[in-house]
């Protein structure tokens, strides 16, 4: 019986065109040694698994061939292959540089490939300085690497430095499917692609992951076989989990949930798979973004229907609410209920993106917006002010409204009813009788308005309360624009009493007292700055230091020039603000500047210095 080789070791590339998903690298290396432009220094860079230490294997090979060496020569004479975890002190690297004096035997170069390289330590990498900057002509020294950012500068800036990628799904399925092909086994892509990303951008990975499912399933791998194997989510499941959020089906969601944790696995990974589920499916939704969905084709022919019962608006929404969920997992006391409670949110999206309310489920089809028309609030009587009947207008028998006649409120009476929008009649408000114009029969109210008092007439509009964004509100705020009664103000009608600035001082120090009371201790500092002074028109002027404490006043002018054309009784008054730099405050912090401001109020110190002889 042969021994069993692993894929990742019996399908190792043997050249530069086997290597998967590093083409640019591959070339650039192939065409450097084919120009005999190849540098003596190498960093290979990269996740694991990507074929890091392959391709260093591979140009050591290369760089050795001449063409008549026999048929699977390794050179395995001129290769040298150190790791730098287990070799990593500077007793090591001093025997490295030794090794590289002496030339070699066969073939044209000596390659040395130090693997995990970062693991060296500070004296080792300094030992190694001299040697990487300036090898011998027959040597090249390849590094290799996961975690560029441990080795120090000076090692990397004497380096050529490659930067391998993460293998695409869609790579490492293919080259999965060609393994698959080799050793006879009937692999399903949808399979495949599932290995590939269980694999996380590792071509070792996923190959490892292939032996395995092999082992378990035979020669026959299904997408069942893998998802039973690997521990993963079905995308079956997610299906059926979106189909039951969009029929708002709570009831079924809780228990699906409950069967998938029954068979091992943790909310978090439900939760985040169903977030992916939700970000696939918004992909689905455009026909340049398809290419970015990693599955199989029979899947993506599933997502294609799925999103097609979908909008933006409500994956956009699901999303938002699955990342909230997987965010506040770790630290939920109770995780089972932060996942249902999600959920049961998600169920109750509606299609727009919106969440339903149940009370509005409730009450269709029985609510309705009404806005009582004009006429309405005309029809009830009015209290005369000195006794007596009134009319339907709204004054005392024998009165006339010197503005309007009753032919003018008729019309516009018939003109508000018009422009109202119609009920339904089970909300229909019968309106009074109005025949008789001097009746003074009190009428009766309908039974939708509560009764007035004998000796108060309530009439504020009788209207049920709307959201914003319905058609009755928007039609509402267009009315009361258009409604809205331009008030023009005549000035000659402004008061404009004369007042002195004593009267102006004593009034503005009011305000300020006021305000340092509400607290607003800023502004109340800001106005204490400088004393008002009366200019000619009745303006005041002050000056402030900067114009951070203009702004701050001007901020609050409003309340202020109210206030004073109140108490003044002068509707004209106006404020001038000036700033000066110049006159800000200059505060004393050294013992000088200290002795300068005393000296300043009181120049006898100076005196009394000089004739103690004293130091400061």
């Amino acid at each position: 019986m042969e021994p069993f080789i692993v894929s990742a070791r019996k399908y190792r590339p043997q050249t530069f065109r086997d290597v998967v998903g590093q083409q640019a690298i591959t070339n650039t290396l192939q065409n450097a040694i084919e120009n005999n432009h190849l540098a003596q220094a190498l960093l290979f860079c990269g996740p694991r698994g990507v074929g890091k230490t392959t391709c260093a294997r591979i140009l050591a090979k290369q760089i050795n061939s001449d063409g008549g060496e026999q048929e699977g020569e390794d050179f395995a004479f001129n290769i040298f292959e150190l790791d730098a975890a287990s070799n990593n002190s500077v007793d090591d690297i001093r025997n490295l540089i030794d090794q590289v004096r002496i030339p070699p035997q066969v073939g044209k170069y000596k390659v040395y490939i130090i693997d995990e390289v970062h693991m060296l330590s500070q004296s080792a990498f300094n030992a190694f300085l001299k040697t990487l900057e300036e090898p011998p002509k027959h040597a090249i020294f390849i590094l290799a690497t996961t975690e560029k950012h441990k080795i120090i500068p000076t090692i990397l800036s004497r380096c050529q430095i490659f930067d391998f990628k993460r293998i695409t799904v869609k790579d490492a399925a293919d080259y999965l499917k060609y393994i698959a092909e080799n050793q006879g086994v009937n692999a399903e892509d949808d399979a495949l692609h599932i290995i590939a990303q269980k694999a996380d951008g590792a071509m070792r990975d996923a190959l490892s992951i292939f032996d395995r499912v092999v082992s378990f399933s035979g020669k026959e791998l299904t997408r069942k076989a893998v998802t039973e194997n690997l521990n993963v989510l079905d995308y079956d499941t997610y299906f059926e989990a979106t189909d039951l959020i969009l029929e708002h089906d709570i009831p079924q969601l809780l228990i699906l949930l409950n069967k998938t944790l029954a068979l091992g696995f943790d909310g978090h990974h439900f939760i985040a798979g169903l977030a992916s589920h939700f970000r696939d499916l918004m992909v689905c939704q455009h026909q340049d973004t398809i290419s970015l969905l990693e599955v199989g084709e029979s899947a993506q022919e599933k997502y294609r229907e799925q999103s097609k019962k979908t909008s933006s608006g409500f994956l956009l929404r699901a999303l938002e609410l699955a990342n909230d969920c997987d965010l506040k997992y770790k630290t939920s006391k109770n995780q089972r209920l932060l996942v249902e409670l999600t959920l049961m949110k998600l169920a109750s999206i509606d299609f727009d993106g919106e969440k339903k309310n149940p009370e509005s489920l409730a009450l269709q089809n029985q609510t309705i917006d009404f806005i009582a028309p004009a006429s309405f609030y005309q029809s009830i009587p009015r209290k005369p002010k000195e006794g007596g009947p009134i009319s339907q207008s709204g004054y005392k028998q024998g009165e006339k409204d010197s503005t309007k006649t009753n032919e003018d409120y008729k019309d516009s009476d018939q003109k508000d009813d018009e422009e109202q929008s119609p009920v339904s009649e089970s909300s229909s408000i019968p309106l009074p009788n109005t025949s008789d114009e001097h009746s003074e029969t009190p009428l009766e109210p309908i039974s939708t308005v509560q009764e007035p008092e004998p000796n108060k007439i309530d009439i504020s509009p009788i209207k049920k309360r709307v959201s914003g964004l319905s058609l009755s509100s928007l039609k509402a705020k267009k009315e009361h624009e258009l409604n809205k009664i331009e008030v023009i103000i005549d000035e000659d009608d402004l008061p404009k009493d004369d007042f002195l600035e004593t009267d102006l001082q004593k009034h503005w120090a009011d305000f300020v007292e006021q305000v340092d009371k509400k607290g607003q201790k800023i502004l109340a500092s800001n106005l204490n700055t400088d004393t008002p002074k009366l200019g000619k028109d009745f303006s005041i002027h002050i000056e402030l230091p900067n114009s951070t404490m203009k702004k701050e006043i001007e901020r609050e002018s409003f309340e202020l020039m109210g206030y004073l054309r109140s108490k003044l009784n002068n509707h004209f008054i106006q404020l001038n603000i000036k700033v000066n730099e110049s006159s800000a405050k200059k505060f004393a912090f050294t013992p000088e500047e200290k002795y300068e401001k005393l000296r300043e109020k009181n120049p006898a110190i100076d005196l009394l210095r000089k004739e103690f002889d004293l130091d400061l």
